[in-house]
């Protein structure tokens, strides 16, 4: 649905999503909140590494630290999404990560600053991100019509890359300005910002007070029987899991890796970093092109098999400027495919999923994802203690190899066009019973023709 007050749209006239006031003001909410994300995952490793002094274990253990909030929480987080306000659970979450990360540059004022500090903070942040991230995703299509989505959801990926692009560079200059520690005050304004623009959405909300008495477990187990009920939200989200969890092995020790064996500075690390980010970009704007002339299953099946090949000169690189050169290359291709498929695959599972499921079916893949990472983490803190960090690096990019076999075996690989839109459930059929995901049959790989993150998957490499 589009909110009432939109007057951007028009019969017979394609609407602008730029002079769409409440999908504008939810942009640039969200585009301010990645760009501070940015500075943090520039600065955090640059204040645990060299300022602190950080073990690889205790890199891993922040790392876990981080990951695992989400990963308790997201199926509770999706739950009260669709139950209450999905912009009041926006802004307390904001409200609640500025706070968590302005005791940093406080601490270290005072020189109290440690590594169970930051450890707290990561936590906390943690927990706040994941209530923010339930509501933000699954309020995008209560802004704009579903024929709408793919359009914006490829809007948000390019002007998120290029906040994240932003964001990396802006954390490079501030921590050579300020210092590691006051540099995380840019992330800090990021989420005031945030809560800020969000407080300013005027779209209706059509929240469900306590859905007529049900527990919320009850509520949270309607999501995951609806999930594992329609074969491609089920398939997206075992893809976007395993993804994830190679992913997060690789994640956990790559700014490590850089930073000390490859003997990047900050600055460059910052700059790899921002190279990275715009090819998210480009992959995020050309997704819907690519989707309508390959298909957006063949597409994203392209995508999940190129991914591990952007590893290998990481692999094999060697301190020098050379290396950088192409390690941030290979980081350009590798988010160019992750936002591009990441992008479609977001589409789809909005597409197909019933109004008031929408957070509940991403908390499941939120909670599938996350919760993959911290075991991720603590799996790379401990080979990468015990066999060293490239042969940890390596295992971690065949791990790639697994969510390109689960997207092959499925009928979405052959998937052409967008699937339809479900039908709307009443609310009083949905207290009753749980809605059906429809959509076109995609044929069996049998007899198929062969011709791929809220930010989950357009992270590093």
């Amino acid at each position: 649905m589009t909110s009432s007050t939109d007057p951007s749209s028009s019969p017979g006239t394609r609407p602008s999503l730029w002079r769409h006031r409440n999908f504008r003001r939810y942009l640039t909410g969200q585009a301010a909140s990645v760009t501070g994300s940015s500075i943090s995952s520039m600065v955090i490793p640059v204040l645990a590494v060299l300022e602190l002094d950080a073990t690889t274990a205790e890199v891993a253990w922040l790392t876990f630290l981080g990951q695992l909030p989400p990963a308790l929480l997201a199926l509770h987080a999706g739950a009260l999404a669709d139950r209450h306000s999905k912009r009041r659970q926006m802004i307390t979450g904001d409200l609640v990560s500025a706070a968590a990360l302005a005791s940093v540059p406080v601490g270290a004022a005072l020189d109290r600053l440690s590594l169970t500090q930051l450890m707290v903070v990561a936590a906390v942040q943690g927990a706040a991100g994941v209530l923010h991230d339930a509501a933000a995703i699954s309020l995008l299509p209560s802004l704009v019509e579903r024929s709408l989505l793919q359009r914006s959801n490829s809007r948000i990926g390019g002007l998120f890359a290029v906040a994240a692009t932003a964001g990396s560079n802006l954390g490079a200059a501030l921590t050579a300005l300020l210092g590691p520690a006051r540099a995380l005050l840019g992330d800090v304004l990021s989420y005031l910002v945030s809560a800020w623009c969000t407080a300013r959405i005027q779209a209706p909300e059509s929240s469900r007070p306590a859905a007529a008495g049900r527990r919320l477990h009850t509520e949270i187990g309607d999501g995951l029987r609806y999930v594992n009920g329609d074969h491609r939200l089920r398939t997206l989200t075992l893809v976007n899991a395993t993804t994830s969890f190679a992913l997060a092995l690789l994640n956990t020790l790559w700014a490590l890796y850089l930073l000390r064996s490859l003997a990047m500075g900050a600055t460059a690390f910052g700059v790899v970093l921002g190279i990275g980010a715009l090819g998210a970009a480009a992959g995020a704007l050309a997704a819907p092109s690519l989707a309508a002339r390959y298909g957006p299953g063949p597409m994203m099946l392209a995508a999940l098999a190129i991914t591990p090949l952007t590893q290998i000169p990481l692999l094999l690189a060697s301190p020098g400027l050379g290396w950088q050169f192409a390690i941030g290359g290979a980081l350009f291709l590798q988010l160019a495919c992750a936002a591009a498929a990441g992008t479609t695959q977001r589409t789809i599972r909005q597409v197909v999923t019933a109004d008031g499921m929408q957070a509940r079916m991403q908390a499941v893949s939120t909670w599938l994802t996350s919760g993959a990472r911290p075991v991720a983490a603590l799996l790379a803190g401990g080979l990468g203690t015990w066999i060293g960090v490239r042969p940890t690096l390596v295992a971690g990019a065949c791990l790639l190899l697994v969510p390109l076999v689960v997207l092959y075996r499925s009928p979405l690989r052959s998937l052409l066009d967008m699937p339809g839109s479900p039908a709307v459930a009443s609310p009083s059929a949905e207290a009753a019973t749980l809605p059906t995901p429809s959509g076109p049959t995609v044929p069996h790989p049998a007899v198929a023709v062969d011709v791929r993150h809220d930010r989950s998957l357009e992270g590093g490499p």
